[in-house]
């Protein structure tokens, strides 16, 4: 077990080390970009503690993937699989805990310290035996199988809306909207086989508006409802909600051009740290989209030969 842990930290300090960062401060600077953007959505919503429990609980259903937990099991037997399994969501719960605490939310704390032990015993499969029908064509996988994944959000962000409706709380709706971005947003953090870009008859410049262009229709079909449903009941209100969905919108650009400009790798560490400080303070997205733009056109042209 101890090998298995220390394997993860190896691991772990090699991808921050080729971000070109010493692992230390890395660390330290993760901390402190977390506990910076943690005050911003403190500030910013009375939902933040949903926000945070949400988020956590999403990291921790990804390391309970049946596949994973079957591996432990098979490696390291039943009694230490449970072992690893509750420190790694420990872990992961850690900084959560904290910001909830320095807030005085005692209560939301240990109920996420509670869950997080009680996840831990229990496998989740990604995979489902049937298909689920999408609203979106084969074309755009990443909407098709990211859908597929996690098409229970969408009742939950519509119902939270039809509250937000019923009792007058402007912010529970806006909250759903951002849900179904967040959601979104998850869709492009795993690069594809690089063969899937390879095939596409495109110049770099083309690909990217194509990616860009379908994952604007397809976002803002998802949250259409929302935005009419909020405009209908808070008139007063609509330039705040059209706002909403656009810096939503950008955020979402910024993601996908995140995304390309690291490909074939996954977005590094100092691409996390330039997205993160992107959501503390939006503006900068009229410089960074930009940059990832750029960066992403000389990466694609390696592998869409393009001669332009």
């Amino acid at each position: 077990m101890k090998d298995y842990l220390d394997l993860q930290l190896v691991m772990t300090n090699r991808k921050i080390k080729e971000a070109g960062i010493n692992p230390v401060l890395g660390y330290l600077l993760g901390l402190i970009v977390f506990g910076l953007l943690s005050e911003y959505i403190f500030y910013k919503t009375a939902f933040a503690k949903y926000l945070f429990i949400l988020a956590c609980f999403s990291f921790q259903f990804k390391l309970s993937e049946n596949s994973r937990t079957d591996f432990l099991l098979s490696t390291f037997g039943d009694r230490s699989k449970h072992k690893i399994r509750i420190l790694e969501n420990l872990i992961v719960c850690f900084p959560f805990v904290s910001i909830l605490t320095y807030k005085n939310l005692f209560f939301e704390a240990f109920l996420l310290f509670l869950c997080s032990i009680i996840l831990a015993l229990f496998s989740f499969q990604s995979n489902l035996n049937f298909t689920i029908p999408t609203p979106f064509s084969k074309r755009p996988f990443e909407f098709t199988t990211g859908f597929r994944k996690t098409f229970f959000i969408f009742p939950i962000a519509y119902a939270l809306t039809i509250i937000s409706i019923n009792v007058g709380n402007l912010n529970l709706g806006i909250f759903s909207m951002l849900l179904i971005f967040l959601t979104t947003f998850s869709y492009y953090l795993k690069p594809e086989i690089e063969y899937f870009v390879w095939v596409h008859a495109d110049s770099p410049k083309s690909f990217l508006k194509k990616k860009i262009r379908i994952a604007t229709k397809n976002s803002i079909l998802l949250t259409i409802p929302i935005l009419i449903g909020l405009s209908i009941f808070y008139p007063m209100e609509f330039k705040l909600i059209l706002s909403i969905l656009f810096i939503g919108t950008l955020f979402l650009w910024t993601i996908v051009l995140a995304k390309y400009s690291a490909f074939p790798e996954e977005i590094n560490l100092v691409g996390w740290f330039i997205i993160a400080f992107t959501l503390s303070f939006p503006p900068l997205m009229l410089f960074i989209i930009p940059y990832f733009y750029t960066k992403s056109i000389n990466n694609l042209k390696l592998i869409l030969n393009d001669k332009n």
